[in-house]
């Protein structure tokens, strides 16, 4: 759960995937019912964008981004994935994995505080290592 009211960015493309995606999982038990309703309260309050006009720094659906831990100061990359793309090993997370919906459309600099089943945590998106809008440019 977010503890945050900052407004996000979602590109048009990854918002229609998204939103069909939420739509999809809550026909399947597979998903938590409860993260899908997160997932879904982050994708409302979004600002939808074309994926011309993204900034180069707000994390996008397959983006690589560097995320780090404010309590731990531990850093990690990941690259935001759909779950079928999902290989933690690999550090593909899935948007519907709690941090992967706390990344979805915050940008470089932003603070997020995030409630998971491991207790809250405390993130700063480092920096934004690749976006696909901008690399298509």
């Amino acid at each position: 759960m977010a503890m945050t009211s900052r407004r996000i960015l979602v590109t048009e493309d990854d918002m229609d995937r998204l939103k069909n995606l939420v739509r999809a999982s809550r026909r399947s038990s597979r998903w938590d019912q409860d993260h899908l309703a997160e997932l879904d309260r982050e994708l409302d309050r979004a600002e939808v964008v074309a994926g011309a006009e993204v900034p180069a720094d707000v994390v996008t659906m397959h983006s690589v981004v560097r995320v780090r831990d404010l309590d731990s100061g531990a850093r990690i990359d990941y690259r935001l994935v759909f779950p079928a793309d999902a290989d933690i090993e690999r550090r593909r997370i899935s948007v519907l994995a709690p941090i992967g919906t706390a990344l979805i459309g915050y940008r470089a600099g932003d603070r997020i505080e995030w409630i998971t089943p491991g207790g809250t945590r405390h993130l700063e998106v480092e920096a934004v290592l690749y976006q696909p809008e901008t690399a298509a440019a």
